[in-house]
C-alpha cells in the first residue's frame, strides 16, 4: 500500500524533523485558494457594498499595510491595483507607519487602510491603524485577515469598518507565512478586481500552483542539495514583491544560513550583480507581458553569457525563457497577476529543503529562540 506522502515526504518524517506544519500548508494551497474564493463569492455583496462607494471617489487614497510577509503584498499588489483602478494605492508597512506617522499619513486626504495580517496579533497591527484614526480626518478600514479572534479583526468596527476573516486552515501554525500569505494576496486582488470575474480564474490558478508543487518539488528538492550559499530572486513590477517574499522565505527557513538578495531584472544591473558568484542561485520570475518579458529575457541571458552564477533558474508560465525552468502549465496566457499565486510556491518548497537540508525544523528554525512566529518586543510609543 502507498503511502501518503507531502512534498514527497511521509507524515511521519516530517513529524520527527518538525516539518509537517510547513509542508502542510505549502502543499494545501491549491486546495485553500478554492476555499478563499468561495469565501469571498459568499460574502461579495457585503465587501462590494463596503468598497463600491469609497473606489468611486477620485478623491481616495488608498494604504495597503502589514509588517514582514504581510507588508509584501501590499508591495505585490499596489502596482497592479493603481493601474487597474487609476487611482492611488500606496504600499507602506506597518512598521514604517507607527515609527513615522507624520511622514507618511496625510490628514485632510479621505484613507481606505487595507490591513494585511495572519494573526493580526503583530503590536505593529493594531497601532497602525489606531494611528490613521488619530492622523487623518476620514479613515476606512478593511482587515482581510485569517485569524477572527485576532486583536486586529476584533478592533475594526462598522460603519467605518470590514473585516474579511479567511478559511481557518490559512492561520498557518508554521513559523513562516506560506497559504496565509498566498491567500491574503488573492483576496485583497479579488476584492479590488471583481469577486465574480475571478470565479473564471480560480480554477486555473489552483491547477497551476497544484501542477508546479508536483511537477517541480523533486527538482527543488535537487536544487537544495547543491549547497549553494547565496539566492537570489529577481521578477519585474509586481513580481518584485514575490522576490522580496521569496528572499525572506530563505532567510527565514534557514536561520539565515542563506544570504538572499531581491531586485528587478533591470536594476539588478545596477551593483547588486557583484553578489553573484559560483556559489550563488539565481531565481527569475518571468512576466507574460510581451514588452516587460524582454527585459526579463535579457537579463537571463546576460547572467547566461556572464558563466558567473552556480546556477540560473526561470519561472514561468510561457516555454521560451531559456536555460533551466519551472514551467506553470495552463497560464501561458494569463494576466501576471495570476501569476502571483504559483511562482511563490517555488522559492516555498526551496526554502522548505534548505531547512532540512541544513539540519534545522522548518516548524521553528529560528535555534536561538529570539525570532518568534508573532512579533515580540515591539514597544509602541504614545504619540504627542
Amino acid at each position: 500500500m502507498l503511502v501518503p506522502t507531502i512534498l514527497g515526504f511521509s507524515e511521519s518524517f516530517l513529524q520527527t524533523r518538525g516539518g509537517l506544519w510547513t509542508a502542510r500548508e505549502i502543499a494545501q494551497q491549491p486546495q485553500m485558494l478554492l476555499e478563499t474564493q468561495k469565501l469571498l463569492m459568499a460574502h461579495r455583496e457585503q465587501v462590494e457594498r463596503f468598497l463600491e462607494p469609497l473606489l468611486a471617489r477620485r478623491d481616495l487614497r488608498v494604504i495597503l499595510t502589514g509588517a514582514g510577509t504581510s507588508a509584501f503584498i501590499g508591495e505585490s499588489l499596489a502596482p497592479w491595483l493603481a493601474s487597474k483602478l487609476q487611482r492611488r494605492m500606496d504600499a507602506i508597512a506597518t512598521t514604517d507607519l507607527i515609527s513615522a506617522p507624520d511622514v507618511y499619513f496625510s490628514a485632510d486626504v479621505p484613507t481606505l487602510m487595507v490591513s494585511f495580517g495572519r494573526s493580526g496579533n503583530s503590536p505593529e497591527s493594531v497601532a497602525a491603524v489606531e494611528l490613521a484614526n488619530r492622523c487623518v480626518k476620514e479613515v476606512h478600514n478593511l482587515v482581510i485577515t485569517c485569524h477572527d479572534e485576532g486583536a486586529l479583526a476584533r478592533a475594526t468596527v462598522a460603519p467605518r469598518g470590514l473585516v474579511i476573516v479567511l478559511p481557518e486552515a490559512t492561520h498557518d501554525r508554521g513559523f513562516a507565512m506560506t497559504s496565509s500569505y498566498s491567500c491574503m494576496t488573492y483576496a485583497g486582488l479579488a476584492a479590488f478586481s471583481g469577486i465574480e470575474a475571478f470565479e473564471s480564474k480560480i480554477g486555473a490558478i489552483s491547477e497551476g500552483v497544484g501542477q508546479l508543487i508536483s511537477d517541480y518539488s523533486d527538482v527543488l528538492k535537487a536544487a537544495s542539495e547543491q549547497g549553494f550559499e547565496r539566492v537570489v530572486y529577481l521578477g519585474s513590477h509586481i513580481f518584485k514583491g514575490t522576490a522580496r517574499e521569496a528572499a525572506l522565505k530563505m532567510m527565514e527557513l534557514t536561520n539565515g544560513a542563506v544570504v538572499t538578495l531581491f531586485d528587478s531584472p533591470v536594476g539588478f544591473r545596477h551593483g547588486p550583480k557583484t553578489f553573484v558568484n559560483d556559489k550563488t542561485l539565481v531565481f527569475m520570475f518571468v512576466s507574460n507581458d510581451p514588452y516587460t518579458r524582454q527585459y526579463d529575457v535579457d537579463m537571463l541571458e546576460e547572467l547566461h553569457r556572464d558563466g558567473e552564477a552556480g546556477r540560473v533558474i526561470a519561472v514561468t508560465a510561457r516555454d521560451g525563457a531559456g536555460g533551466d525552468q519551472i514551467l506553470v502549465h495552463g497560464l501561458a496566457d494569463a494576466e501576471d497577476c495570476d501569476l502571483l499565486f504559483p511562482y511563490i510556491v517555488a522559492p516555498q518548497i526551496l526554502a522548505f529543503e534548505q531547512s532540512l537540508f541544513r539540519g534545522l525544523t522548518p516548524d521553528k528554525p529560528n535555534t536561538s529562540g529570539t525570532v518568534h512566529r508573532v512579533v515580540q518586543g515591539v514597544q509602541i510609543h504614545e504619540r504627542a
